[in-house]
């Protein structure tokens, strides 16, 4: 099997800047910080997860089971300490006995005895959030300029980049950013798996993995958003795989087999911890505009006006699709059907936020219908006003950069 020749042209080259200065943002704000309690708490129960069970009798680690909490976020801020951990006690060997971390072998000491070598300890626990936002953002680009060309995909990656709200969540421990990430790959590999089924039967199997890893890591993210994002498959691989449609339950049930699989797998085999999946509640939700009010108006200068021009495209792009036929077609639809549906639910047996889900979404859609607004004869209107939102955005998510910190 030959592998895909990958071609870096300048639109990949544009996107990779825009890519960098979401980074940028997100290191200046990081290099701000200061370690607070729920890093702690993210990173000591990853760590026990990464490298020893819990002392206390029935119990996956010292924050308990993680009643209705997912435990990839843990994991994704306990795995770099832990892995300088271990290097730290791999060259301990090198040392001279009185020159060791501790006295003894050092591979069966205590865990925490290392603890202060440690360097780099707010990094090391934010950076792997900044990472996954990252792939979010490529995996965003790459979606809305397969579906709308070059100036739709960049104009999405351009406020998904420069958006407040996401740049918060990508520089704090915490499952949200990761079942976003999740979300958007699960809900698009399993429409690029119904278009797959309208050809031959060997290009199913390798999205057909991809659908199961999305599922499973977006349900150890949140439960909730692997639920939705199972069911949102399901609709919209029955309305694309036409002839086909007899088997798409059969591709889903192996999905979701596989992503308890992988579920079981984030809580260490343990089947006690591991029930809690289906008797914690993280799934239960009703419906509250709070999540809306607090993109539109959020407390401070980094939510109220920060998020205005991205308002504004909203409003522009939701009139378009209203009034021209020719935005109202699927690749515009879906995004805008996921954002609706996401964006009024509120949790309520944990502290999430659904509304973050739906924002790679909201910028798909955006990208969208200003990229078929851009194909007519108000090219150089839609132009100029696509400049305008994308420049003033910027400079309201680099001057928000300071309270974001905070």
């Amino acid at each position: 099997m030959t592998l895909p020749r990958i071609h870096i042209r300048r639109p990949q080259r544009l996107a990779a800047l825009l890519l960098l200065a979401f980074l940028a943002q997100c290191l200046w704000v990081v290099g701000h910080q200061q370690l607070s309690t729920s890093d702690y708490r993210f990173a000591r129960c990853g760590r026990e997860m990464w490298e020893r069970p819990s002392p206390l009798e029935g119990y996956f680690t010292t924050c308990g089971n993680l009643n209705g909490d997912g435990t990839f976020a843990y994991r994704a801020a306990g795995l770099p300490l832990t892995a300088q951990r271990l290097t730290l006690l791999a060259v301990d060997h090198f040392r001279a006995p009185a020159n060791r971390l501790y006295p003894g072998d050092s591979l069966n000491g205590s865990t925490w005895e290392s603890r202060h070598q440690l360097e780099f300890v707010v990094y090391l626990i934010h950076l792997p959030f900044v990472f996954f936002a990252l792939l979010l953002g490529g995996g965003l680009w790459w979606v809305a300029r397969r579906l709308y060309g070059n100036e739709g995909g960049f104009f999405a990656l351009g406020l998904y980049c420069f958006c407040p709200a996401v740049v918060r969540m990508a520089v704090t421990p915490n499952n949200d950013v990761l079942a976003m990430w999740g979300l958007y790959g699960l809900i698009y590999t399993a429409i690029g798996v119904a278009h797959a089924m309208q050809g031959p039967r060997r290009k199913w199997r390798p999205r057909i993995v991809l659908l199961t890893i999305a599922l499973g890591l977006t349900a150890a993210a949140h439960l909730l958003a692997a639920i939705f994002g199972f069911l949102a498959a399901l609709l919209f691989m029955l309305y694309v795989a036409e002839k086909r449609r007899g088997y798409v339950m059969q591709i889903l049930l192996v999905a979701a087999i596989g992503a308890l699989l992988i579920l079981f797998a984030f809580y260490g085999f343990h089947l006690a911890a591991f029930s809690y999946v289906f008797t914690g509640g993280a799934a239960r939700f009703w419906f509250s505009l709070e999540g809306i009010r607090s993109f539109v108006v959020d407390r401070g200068f980094a939510g109220s006006m920060a998020n205005f021009p991205i308002l504004i495209a909203f409003a522009v792009a939701a009139l378009l699709y209203c009034a021209s036929r020719r935005s109202r077609y699927f690749g515009n639809t879906t995004p805008l059907l996921v954002l609706l549906a996401l964006a009024p639910i509120l949790t309520t047996q944990t502290v999430s936020a659904p509304w973050l889900w739906a924002l790679p979404f909201l910028f798909t859609f955006i990208g969208g219908v200003f990229a078929d607004a851009l194909e007519t004869r108000f090219r150089r209107l839609f132009l100029l006003l696509t400049g305008a939102v994308l420049a003033t955005q910027a400079a309201m998510c680099v001057l928000a950069l300071p309270l974001l910190a905070n």
